[in-house]
């Protein structure tokens, strides 16, 4: 930082006179009703008793009341204080004021109104016929996991449609609402505008059913879509000619078309680098590949890749530049910033970050032209006013989280940080600086400008890293320094971008030039972030905490970059005591999550197929097959979820049972996200990896990931844990006449007294066999064999193993109903169909609890 400019700003807090609080409100008057805004929202939307739906008329009516009060008081003040009002003491009056107004506009944004199509959607789906518009471009879904090979189904189109009309029995009604459009097959004939009429499935969203999982049903509740419309195929949907889309719509879809084809020539994006370059400067993430995308998510580098305020300041940036050099004077610079400003909205999704920096945008641009002085406090608390009063439901969404919280950390951290900086760099570095010595004027420039972006990072980091602990679960220390790295790159690539869009019209030749530069950059990014993933140190996996620490981690903020500095002693001692405090916290949750006493069993649910982890007493984590038969992707979607939910950042062994698809079809994503030591088989599957299908298709998949499929040993002790291979037995006489479900994996497990069967999809031949070889054997928790099949259960084989729990992972409730029908047996029956994840902890006096999460979590 320049050191007369840092002494200035010294001396002008000196001879203000003014505390912090005024100084805030001087520059800042909106802050505190942006404050109290999302107060009253955050109390109606938590606050149990606040969020009675048969309560809805009496709460807005309690508001209102408040509201009227609060306003009356307020106006009162300020006619009697007229000609020397306190400002402190109006802005007061304001936050109070809007916190009334934000859980009034909350609940009129989730009140459906009378023709509202979640009305008229119950429990049970629905068959209707529909009529709307589409309010989003659709997206065909990608299918990018190893197996989708062997899925038969054809990639999904999704989109958003505003809902006008329904068929009923007494012809066409009206109806409104938005509904989630899922057709079963690539859908390539519809766009964003178009009115169709379609023949579909009308049904509502279902809850999580695994700790971790994303909440779609709580997602599309925030942006009031409460329905979703299943459509088997394409041809069950038709495009309405005779309704043309509005003019907003048409130039919009019109534009975003018009930019994608000047960028690439050739959309949609068919390699990696496209894809990231679509994303970079439309917006557009649906065509990044997943390990490029997983590789920015580690090195906390996402924020890259989603469109925010920081692309549209490099791009408003370059467009003031070219202003300036164009000789155009600030005023009518101001106004070619607004008008791209506003072109680049038209053009990219309207997505609250990208909102949120055109308000800011726009506040500046207006305060130049009015020969004002804007205040980037005030524009923040402005663009969280706009964008919560148009939807109050974007203050519970992370992303809209971590954009503002972004934001006000840089706003409030980056000058302590640079002033830090300054003072702990060595005194003859500054000197060298600041007098030239040895060091020419661009290196001055290039390292003041390297510090000036590491502490903005780094602020900006501080802002997010409570919001990205709590709803991802981990931390990301380096994040900052990565940003540093590749943050020339990402300027080079949204300059070269903008040209070639701009000159794809007048000057093609130029405009191939800068677009084979900018993909070449992209290509180098990608790589650079690759190699930043591969770092152990790129990010730190907690796991679920409580909010507790994250309101503490935000106290620790707030002392530091607003507590006043007139008793520094106490100021440091309160913020180290924090401190300690949360690294103390952090610390046991993570030793507790990584050094056990108990075993701890937890059958996800993945509809009909199995995934089963056993985290063993001390540090070893074991994964008992990976798959799904219906299920898309549940390594990503389902295990992974879970593993960072439970903070658990790698797995000792996974252990595969036998070839079937349900059983080992997510595997390849599980190892490609997360360390494995060790991948287990029997001898069965290692013989079927020589040949043709789904074993030598892993075994495949494994070897890209430096991994070998090893034989499953008979017995393996891990400390007070003794776990045991029972089935099949190597070198049996009735081989031959066993299927494949019949040589399938049996594993007992045994700790504290307590033993539990993982019995896969053995049937009734291996069952009888099984129960002839170990006839003694008597087991607490029984996971059933073929997902619960009663057709090919064994009538002897639970009443002789006399379970105490029994579990059942299967897809459909119905299965689990039966075998409790047709085996009436005492044991405790629990199917992930019914009550999703379900975790099985045995102590170390052999104490069973079982937990089932859907009962426990509720909605």
């Amino acid at each position: 930082m320049d050191e007369i400019r840092r002494k200035l700003d010294v001396i002008d807090r000196q001879l203000s006179g003014r505390n912090a609080t005024s100084r805030l409100i001087g520059t800042a008057p909106l802050l505190l009703p942006a404050i109290g805004l999302m107060a009253g929202m955050l109390l109606q939307g938590k606050l149990p008793m606040l969020r009675a739906e048969d309560h809805t008329v009496t709460l807005l009516r309690m508001w209102s009341v408040l509201l009227a009060l609060c306003a009356a008081g307020t106006l009162t003040y300020f006619i009697r204080n007229h000609r020397h009002p306190r400002p402190d003491l109006l802005a007061c009056g304001a936050a109070l004021c809007f916190l009334c107004l934000g859980p009034i506009r909350l609940i009129a944004f989730a009140t459906p109104a009378p023709d509202d199509v979640r009305r008229l959607v119950g429990t049970e789906r629905r068959l209707a016929t529909i009529r709307g518009r589409l309010v989003t471009e659709p997206y065909v879904e990608q299918r990018e996991w190893a197996f989708a090979r062997f899925d038969r189904a054809d990639p999904a189109t999704a989109f958003y449609l505003e809902l006008e009309q329904i068929e009923a029995a007494s012809g066409w009604r009206r109806v409104g609402g938005t509904v989630r459009v899922r057709i079963a097959e690539p859908a390539p004939n519809l766009h964003l505008g178009d009115s169709i009429e379609a023949y579909c499935w009308l049904h509502r969203f279902e809850n999580p059913s695994n700790p971790g999982q994303f909440k779609v049903a709580a997602y599309l509740r925030r942006r009031n879509v409460y329905i979703g419309a299943a459509v088997p195929s394409r041809e069950t949907v038709t495009v309405r000619r005779e309704d043309p889309p509005g003019i907003g719509t048409a130039l919009r879809r019109t534009l975003s078309r018009a930019a994608a084809q000047a960028l690439l020539d050739h959309p949609p994006a068919d390699t990696p680098g496209e894809g990231l370059l679509e994303a970079l400067l439309l917006g557009r993430r649906g065509n990044i590949d997943r390990r490029t995308y997983e590789a920015f998510r580690k090195t906390g580098l996402l924020h890259l890749i989603s469109l925010s305020g920081m692309h549209l300041g490099i791009i408003v940036g370059l467009v003031w530049w070219c202003g300036k050099t164009f000789g155009l004077l600030k005023r009518a610079r101001a106004l070619v910033c607004i008008a791209a400003t506003i072109l680049f909205l038209l053009v990219v999704p309207p997505r609250a970050p990208t909102i949120r920096a055109a308000i800011i945008v726009f506040v500046h641009c207006c305060a130049v032209f009015l020969r004002r002085r804007a205040s980037a406090p005030n524009s923040l608390a402005l663009a969280a006013i706009i964008l919560l009063l148009l939807r109050p439901t974007n203050l519970f969404e992370a992303g809209w989280q971590l954009s503002f919280a972004a934001v006000a950390g840089i706003l409030a951290l980056t000058r302590k940080i640079e002033r830090f900086l300054h003072e702990k760099s060595p005194r003859h570095v500054r000197e060298f600086v600041g007098r030239g010595y040895l060091v020419t004027a661009a290196l001055q420039r290039t390292g003041s400008a390297a510090s000036r972006l590491f502490a903005a990072g780094l602020a900006a980091w501080l802002g997010g890293a409570g919001i990205l602990l709590y709803h991802f679960h981990t931390i990301t220390p380096l994040a900052s320094l990565w940003t540093v790295l590749v943050f020339p790159l990402v300027v080079a690539i949204l300059t070269l971008g903008v040209l070639k869009m701009v000159l794809f019209v007048f000057v093609p030749t130029l405009s191939l030039l800068c677009g084979g530069t900018a993909l070449v950059l992209t290509n180098l990014l990608i790589a650079t972030v690759h190699v930043l993933a591969r770092l152990d140190v790129s990010r730190v996996l907690i796991g679920h905490v409580s909010v507790t620490p994250i309101v503490l981690y935000y106290v620790l903020i707030f002392l530091v970059a607003f507590a006043p500095g007139r008793r520094r002693i106490l100021k440091r001692i309160a913020c180290v005591v924090l401190a300690l405090v949360l690294l103390a916290y952090l610390g046991a949750v993570k030793w507790q999550r990584t050094h056990r006493e108990h075993l701890s069993l937890t059958c996800l649910d993945v509809g009909h197929g199995q995934a089963i982890l056993v985290q063993l007493p001390g540090s070893a984590n074991l994964l008992f097959d990976a798959g799904s038969l219906y299920t898309a992707d549940v390594g990503t979607r389902t295990v992974h979820a879970f593993l960072d939910y439970a903070g658990i950042d790698r797995l000792h062994a996974v252990i595969v049972s036998h070839h079937d698809v349900d059983h080992i079809n997510s595997v390849p994503e599980i190892a490609a996200g997360r360390p494995i030591d060790h991948v287990y088989a029997t001898g069965e599957f290692l013989a079927q990896t020589q040949t043709q299908g789904t074993a030598r298709f892993l075994a495949q998949c494994l070897r890209q990931q430096n991994l070998s499929i090893e034989h499953v040993p008979p017995t393996a002790r891990f400390g007070s844990t003794t776990i045991t291979t029972l089935w099949p037995v190597d070198g049996m006489a009735f081989d031959a006449e066993l299927n494949d479900n019949d040589r399938s994996l049996v594993t007992l497990i045994e700790f504290a007294g307590a033993k539990i069967l993982l019995c896969s999809d053995i049937e009734q031949f291996a069952q009888r066999q099984f129960l002839q070889l170990y006839p003694g054997l008597r087991a607490d928790v029984v996971v059933a064999p073929h997902h619960g099949s009663v057709r090919t259960l064994h009538p002897d084989f639970l009443p002789t193993l006399r379970p105490s729990v029994l579990l059942c992972s299967c897809g459909k409730p119905e299965q689990a109903e039966q075998l409790a029908s047709h085996h009436k047996t005492d044991a405790s029956l629990l199917c992930t169909a019914v009550n999703g994840a379900i975790t099985i902890c045995v102590d170390s006096r052999g104490v069973i609890e079982k937990t089932a999460y859907m009962v426990a979590a509720g909605d």
